[in-house]
């Protein structure tokens, strides 16, 4: 399988946007097999999925939220010595990071669930509830 891009299943399980899963698969195509780095522009990927780039800047914050990539920002030195911005360098992590991440706050969430469903909630009873609800001050119309 020489011309094909495997995603591991867990990718699946961290509930990613369509969007998001589709740079990262396109970055993982794109990643050095040994240092699982890759350099593309953020128009050469907005070219390839007919989006803006302010589109896959907002995909990429996504997977770098979720810990399946990080960003690194380079430097292009010129053959006259000055030194321009350059790509950023997608480093792809390890998907039981992202996995054990992504679990770690919907147990974080059932747990705040959990907590909020056993604080007692403030009961007004029904005659201040009535009076406040009822009395307003009728408004003044200026002369």
């Amino acid at each position: 399988m020489n011309n094909c891009t495997i995603l591991p299943n867990e990718v699946f399980q961290i509930h990613l946007s369509a969007n998001a899963l589709a740079i990262y698969s396109y970055l993982r195509r794109l990643a050095d097999p040994e240092t699982h780095q890759c350099w593309p522009s953020y128009a050469n990927i907005a070219g390839t999925f007919g989006c803006s780039t302010r589109t896959v800047a907002k995909y990429v914050a996504e997977l770098c939220e979720t810990e399946l990539i990080t960003i690194e920002p380079t430097t292009v030195t010129t053959a006259d010595g000055s030194k321009w911005n350059g790509n950023l360098r997608y480093t792809l992590l390890p998907i039981r990071r992202a996995v054990s991440l992504f679990h770690g706050r919907q147990l974080a969430k059932l747990d705040a669930a959990r907590v909020r469903k056993m604080q007692p909630r403030k009961q007004t009873p029904h005659a201040e509830y009535v009076a406040a609800r009822s009395a307003h001050k009728p408004e003044e119309l200026p002369l």
